[in-house]
């Protein structure tokens, strides 16, 4: 089967790993040629643009930065000559997916909306959460590759952009549980409790979440700060989070802090380095660390 993929970033490199090992014969193209270099080895053909992709695989899938670059390169693959369905796996929100949709549409091109969740290990590993909307054709055609980097997979609606919506309630609950739990976790570091028990107890009582089940104990008790993912990230989901709600008209007490903290360790010249660093904020305010002691 002849697949497109484009965007060999983190999480783009991983998927299209799990794609080409499954048996798709891949087609690719991303700015940094040294990404591709690892799938060429192994029989994928590496092309010059988005839309050489687009004119080689009646399916091609996205995995791409932000709204912007989502929507230069529906451009590119709109003037393809092969491609029918374009799989949009990109967190971009609703209103950025709906000028991808027209985009492509305008080309005879179906679009699935199709954002993931679960890191580039996830993918790695065939373990992500996929949430689909699309016609039920479309989600039925592509449905077996999303098989193969799933382990769950969630269909929402027939309309693109539900998707979006549901990648972003995630992800606002996601970057919630990490700002209160960093939070938490600090000021019992500065009262002297142990954080490696601090985590332990909160892993068997109610405040367990993906922060303290995950996160912390990989990449902040360790002083590693690697999970996978950059705080700039991030902070560009919850801020599209947010704008959905105004569109909604949904008010967000609690997100709309949230936001205000990861915005500013952005600032801080955080945006680059792992989502795990926002902590550095909160201890530097605090004066204290929170590693394992061991």
């Amino acid at each position: 089967m002849e697949l497109g993929f484009l965007g060999l970033g983190q999480m783009g490199s991983a998927i299209a790993e799990r794609l080409q090992d499954a048996g798709a014969h891949l087609h690719l193209f991303d700015p940094n040629k040294a990404a591709l270099a690892p799938f060429v080895a192994k029989g994928a053909v590496a092309h010059g643009s988005a839309t050489e992709v687009a004119n080689a695989a009646r399916i091609v899938f996205a995995c791409l930065a932000s709204p912007a670059i989502c929507e230069s390169v529906a451009r590119d693959v709109a003037a393809g000559s092969a491609v029918k369905l374009y799989v949009e796996m990109s967190t971009i929100g609703g209103p950025a997916q709906a000028k991808v949709q027209k985009i492509v549409e305008a080309g005879g091109i179906t679009l699935v909306d199709c954002p993931i969740s679960g890191g580039p290990k996830g993918a790695r590993a065939g373990t992500l959460t996929v949430i689909t909307a699309g016609p039920p054709e479309a989600r039925a055609e592509i449905r077996p590759w999303l098989e193969t980097i799933g382990k769950n997979i969630f269909e929402v609606g027939d309309k693109p952009g539900q998707a979006q919506l549901m990648k972003l309630v995630n992800n606002l609950v996601n970057a919630a549980n990490m700002a209160t739990a960093f939070e938490a976790l600090v000021l019992g570091a500065k009262g002297g409790l142990d954080p490696d028990q601090m985590v332990n107890v909160l892993n068997v009582s109610t405040g367990q979440n993906s922060a303290t089940l995950t996160k912390v104990p990989k990449s902040v008790l360790t002083g590693s700060f690697d999970y996978g993912s950059s705080l700039t990230i991030m902070v560009k989901d919850v801020m599209l989070g947010l704008k959905e709600a105004e569109a909604l008209g949904v008010p967000m007490w609690v997100h709309g802090t949230v936001g205000q903290l990861w915005r500013f360790a952005e600032q801080q010249g955080l945006g680059p380095a792992d989502f795990t660093s926002m902590i550095k904020v909160l201890e530097g305010w605090a004066g204290v660390e929170v590693r394992s002691r061991g």
